[in-house]
């Protein structure tokens, strides 16, 4: 058991020094960016890059702490950088974002290289007699260029180097790991009293996105009331008015004018339990929300395939946000894809539930082309959900939305 764990540890560790690695590269870029940025300022002519190297260097710093929330603790990201020269001299986070990248993009980057060679060493060394007199007199060496090998005694004291890489591997790389690591979690860390900060920024934000949502609801409700039902009851009264006026003159016509009376009425009726239904299915209250989403999928133009399971309810705000987001995107899907088939999954892990919906149109989806994406965001933000959506040109088209359900 020691063993197969060692080999998942080392796995592990290089995994994260060849991303580090990758992080460090880009560290280095935004270090050179903002070197010569602030010496072509002081020479007066790089005012106009500096907004740019600035935002460069945040982004960078911020993928670095994506990466390392993904393997500890969260790194919060700051709020945006500041454009100006003073001001970026005079912020923290800027400050200690440059002393992060001369770091990382210098002993990060060689960590990295180093952790890449380890392997490859392994199989050159290991494999070394087996090929070393492919190579001319002079160069037939191991990996690190020593010793100068004339015969297979030679060659199997390469091979016996490779053993030590393969000590490094598994003992050495969760340490250089580590290290690697080691100036972001220091430099990259929030200020004091900055995750009070971004999360008020964050709750601001999303309270903009529900009063919205709530808004553009009310508006559609108001629509559906003014341009449907009203004008339905409307001429309700107009023939009953018609109709109480023939009754004295002629009964039959009388009668005939109270039918379609009738009718009207029946039909403001059903225009209004539409509208209800609109604000809360009957069946997302009596049954659950996968029957709901099989009844959202059996009315689609679309064939849906649904692969739903929930095996306890979640709070009817977010079954209901659920419910319209699935709504609004099978909608699109009939309405937009030239789809011939969609899937619905509906999964809950944890403390989220995860909506995916999928088709195989012609992709290409703009959420700035009015197809009712902005909406679906904003349902999500409102509970501080996540909206994700892949939509290449020639499909297909994949909507994902992770929304908090409590634990």
């Amino acid at each position: 058991m020691a063993q197969p764990r060692r080999l998942r540890v080392a796995l592990d560790a290089l995994e994260r020094l060849v991303g580090g690695l990758g992080t460090a590269f880009l560290a280095l870029i935004a270090l050179v960016t903002t070197a010569v940025t602030v010496l072509a300022c002081v020479a007066g002519v790089g005012l106009v890059l500096l907004p740019f190297a600035l935002r460069l260097l945040r982004v960078v710093a911020d993928r670095e702490r994506d990466r390392l929330s993904r393997t500890g603790p969260e790194l919060l990201g700051h709020l945006p950088a500041p454009t100006r020269l003073r001001d970026a001299v005079a912020d923290r986070a800027v400050r200690r974002e440059v002393a992060w990248a001369a770091v990382h993009g210098t002993a990060g980057l060689f960590l990295g290289v180093f952790a890449i060679a380890l392997p490859v060493n392994v199989l050159r060394d290991g494999s070394f007699p087996l090929w070393w007199r492919l190579l001319p007199p002079d160069g037939a060496t191991s990996s690190i260029g020593f010793p100068l090998v004339h015969d297979n005694r030679g060659a199997l004291v390469v091979s016996a180097l490779a053993l030590v890489w393969l000590f490094l591997v598994f003992y050495a790389t969760p340490l250089m790991a580590r290290l690697q690591e080691a100036p972001g979690r220091l430099l990259l860390a929030p200020a004091p009293g900055t995750d009070l900060m971004l999360r008020v920024a964050e709750l601001t934000a999303t309270r903009a996105a529900a009063l919205d949502a709530h808004a553009t609801e009310l508006r559609r409700i108001e629509r559906a009331l003014h341009d449907g039902t009203q004008n339905r009851i409307v001429a309700v009264n107009v023939l009953l008015g018609a109709a109480r006026r023939a009754v004295a003159k002629n009964p039959e016509r009388a009668d005939e004018i109270l039918e379609r009376a009738q009718g009207a009425a029946e039909a403001a009726l059903a225009d209004l339990r539409a509208v209800v239904r609109t604000i809360l299915p009957p069946v997302l209250t009596d049954r659950s929300l996968p029957d709901a989403l099989r009844s959202l999928a059996a009315n689609c133009a679309v064939p849906v395939d649904v692969d739903a399971e929930l095996p306890v309810r979640c709070a009817a705000s977010v079954e209901a946000t659920a419910y319209f987001v699935a709504a609004e995107a099978l909608t699109n899907v009939a309405k937009h894809s030239g789809a011939e088939h969609a899937t619905l999954r509906l999964r809950r892990t944890g403390d989220r539930l995860h909506l995916t919906i999928a088709d195989d149109g012609h992709g290409g989806a703009d959420e700035q082309g009015g197809s009712g994406l902005t909406g679906i965001r904003q349902r999500a933000a409102a509970h501080d959900g996540t909206v994700e959506l892949t939509s290449p040109t020639g499909g297909p088209t994949i909507l994902k939305v992770s929304i908090p359900c409590g634990s």
